[in-house]
């Protein structure tokens, strides 16, 4: 199957601008339905949230781009030689565009005060928690992200059917667990497109913390990506049986040029392996 790359791009866009409004979406809703305030059973909520939102994309939009929908998830795939360098500037460009827009629908939804309430679900550094320990936490937070990511739609061990519910759930528990330090974002394009739209609508926005979003979810993910294939090794395993393979029918994505005619995408390489 060949995807011409502005499909891609687009699949891009519309799954990250989905994840910012359903994600981040439900900060600005707890936060309202709390009278401005965020307890440990509305952080659950908003959990919950992204990580069902995160499962829809994957199975709506695998199939087109790979549903990365996160510079991170795209930059470890392409430093594990999954993904093509060539295509890592417009799928990060993408991501962009979506979550902007994602941000920009927040708005539209809850209205103008929701920058000021939350930041249209923006992320910040909890009270107390410092520059590093806030990159630490968004680096181990994005490893577990990331290894769901190589188990279970790079693997061909993996079950099918499992990936998109999986990798979901595990952005829900690093939600839960660092929430409350640094929001959790595991995703520079989840963080920037409420911090741009806060700004536009004269919110206040941290863009000091900004570089710690994107320092801590590159390495958490690199990170996660060479940890699995130098202890796992995925590709040199072989698949437990041809039709057990959901994981990469469904999330990954066969990235061909129409002159080269070879796999480039994520999953194309193991893909091809079993034919």
């Amino acid at each position: 199957m060949t995807v011409a790359l502005g499909r891609r791009l687009a699949a891009e866009v519309i799954g990250t601008a989905l994840l910012v409004i359903f994600g981040a979406g439900s900060v600005v809703a707890a936060l309202t339905l709390g009278g401005g305030e965020l307890d440990f059973a509305g952080l659950g909520m908003i959990a919950l949230s992204f990580g069902l939102v995160i499962a829809v994309v994957i199975y709506a939009f695998g199939t087109t781009s790979g549903a990365h929908i996160n510079p991170a998830v795209t930059f470890s795939l392409a430093v594990t030689g999954r993904f093509p360098w060539r295509e890592v500037l417009p799928y990060i460009a993408a991501q962009l565009a979506g979550a902007v827009v994602g941000g920009l629908l927040i708005i539209a939804a809850f209205g103008t005060d929701a920058a000021d309430l939350g930041g249209a679900g923006s992320t910040t550094l909890g009270d107390g928690v410092s520059y590093g320990s806030g990159i630490v936490a968004e680096a181990l937070a994005t490893f577990l992200l990331v290894a769901a990511i190589m188990a279970l739609a790079v693997d061909r061990r993996a079950p099918g059917g499992w990936a998109g519910l999986m990798i979901g759930l595990s952005v829900t528990c690093a939600i839960i667990v660092m929430g409350p330090f640094t929001g959790a974002s595991l995703n520079p394009a989840r963080t920037f497109g409420p911090y741009l739209v806060t700004s536009l609508f004269g919110g206040d926005t941290p863009w000091s913390e900004f570089p710690l979003y994107w320092i801590g979810p590159l390495i958490g993910g690199a990170a996660a990506a060479f940890t699995y294939d130098l202890v796992v090794r995925p590709d040199r395993a072989e698949p437990v049986a041809a039709d057990a393979q959901g994981t990469q029918g469904e999330i990954g994505i066969e990235v061909r040029d129409s002159e080269e005619g070879a796999a480039q995408g994520t999953q194309g390489e193991v893909i091809d392996q079993r034919r």
